[in-house]
């Protein structure tokens, strides 16, 4: 039997099929980052959005004396003690799940039984938080079986700390507070020391946002990301020998990492010029946004890919060529790499009437260039993590 298209209504009808329970239904959304890339861990500014592709969660509490978890895309159950959410060596999407139970427990908070099923058209491995999604819409659904009435700002940590220990990225809160917080129609600056937030009106007019999918995910992506971020760690280091108020990144100016770059080793230096850069853009790119200056706005996005690529070398030969690609395309305002880097997607800002043409020459350009044909998501920005009814 062909596997049922996702949707709500059809992670909804197989938890009925394999429990027979009325559950709960959770929703979170991937995410985009408008601008503002691998400054969050190091207490930066980021700019993200909350797009139109969701994890569903469906949960209801079991009278079994342990927890059974199905996931519709991999077509595979994990049942484990509710009371010893250990981390697993497989499956690996398990991880995810248990890290949250872990942390709800550890807080006090006493867990029951229950069964879980989970689906949703996020794409892995595309720089969209697939994982930040799964986390948040399962935190949710976990708090609202149990009305245990957790603050929504508490479940993003609980996120992020399952993808800390269990799934083993040490990412920073972006990627979480993106999924849980966002609003239809607006993107927010966040802090991400503080965590305070502005939301503002994204206003596209004639323009629409673009992914181009490179497809390829490569596999230094992990360690490299955290190669990253030891190396900002040791920047920092550094440069508070010098400058006592440099607790992060954050605190830096251009001119304290430039006084120090003979101290600097290896790629420290382009390491922290590129975070200190970076964050002063976030805050410029708002206020082009703000005036709805979206050429403005674009030529941050092709600074910001430069230097992720060039200081930073976390982007990769198709991401770059994807880039390059888009530059030479008539109405596009601007394009980067967007995520962790070494593959995933671009992010393009495209006048309306020119995207058909803009996807199949990129299409086409990268099809010929790498002989893979890639995925192009037309995308708009929604309301965070919340209850669906059915």
């Amino acid at each position: 039997m062909e596997k049922e298209q996702f949707s709500p209504k059809s992670v909804y009808r197989k938890f009925l099929e394999l429990f027979d329970t009325q559950p709960i239904l959770a929703r979170s959304p991937g995410r985009i980052n408008l601008i503002g890339e691998h400054t969050d861990y190091n207490e930066g500014f980021v700019m993200p959005a909350a797009i139109n592709r969701d994890i569903v969660v469906a949960i209801d509490f079991s009278m079994d004396d342990h927890s059974t978890l199905f996931s519709v895309k991999n077509n595979e159950f994990f049942s484990f003690h509710t009371s010893d959410p250990a981390r697993v060596k497989s499956p690996l999407w398990a991880n995810y799940l248990l890290g949250v139970v872990r942390k709800i427990i550890d807080q006090g908070h006493a867990v029951k039984s229950f069964n879980c099923v989970v689906d949703g058209d996020v794409p892995t491995g595309a720089g969209l938080s697939s994982s930040a999604a799964l986390e948040c819409s399962f935190a949710f659904a976990l708090d609202q079986l149990h009305q245990f009435n957790i603050p929504r700002q508490q479940l993003i940590f609980i996120a992020q700390w399952a993808e800390h220990n269990y799934a083993g990225v040490k990412c920073g809160i972006m990627d979480q507070f993106s999924s849980m917080m966002g609003l239809e129609g607006k993107a927010f600056v966040l802090d991400c020391r503080s965590l305070e937030f502005r939301y503002f009106p994204v206003n596209l007019n004639n323009s629409a946002i673009v992914l181009c999918d490179s497809m390829v995910k490569h596999s230094l992506a992990s360690s490299a990301y955290n190669t990253r971020r030891m190396e900002c760690e040791q920047g920092v280091k550094i440069l508070r020998d010098h400058y006592p108020e440099v607790h992060s990144l954050r605190d830096a100016t251009l001119q304290m990492v430039e006084s120090q770059k003979a101290a600097l080793p290896g790629k420290v230096y382009d390491r922290c010029t590129y975070v200190v850069q970076e964050n002063q853009r976030v805050l410029d790119a708002s206020k082009d946004l703000e005036k709805g200056d979206l050429a403005a706005f674009g030529k941050k996005m092709y600074a910001t890919h430069e230097g992720l690529s060039r200081l930073y070398e976390v982007s990769c030969e198709e991401l770059d060529f994807l880039v390059d690609e888009a530059k030479r395309i008539d109405g596009v305002l601007g394009a980067r790499m967007m995520g962790g880097g070494f593959g995933g997607c671009t992010i393009n800002f495209v006048i309306k009437d020119q995207v058909k043409n803009f996807i199949n020459s990129m299409s086409g350009a990268y099809e010929k260039q790498f002989n893979v044909k890639m995925n192009t998501y037309i995308v708009s920005i929604k309301d965070g993590t919340g209850i669906i009814k059915i």
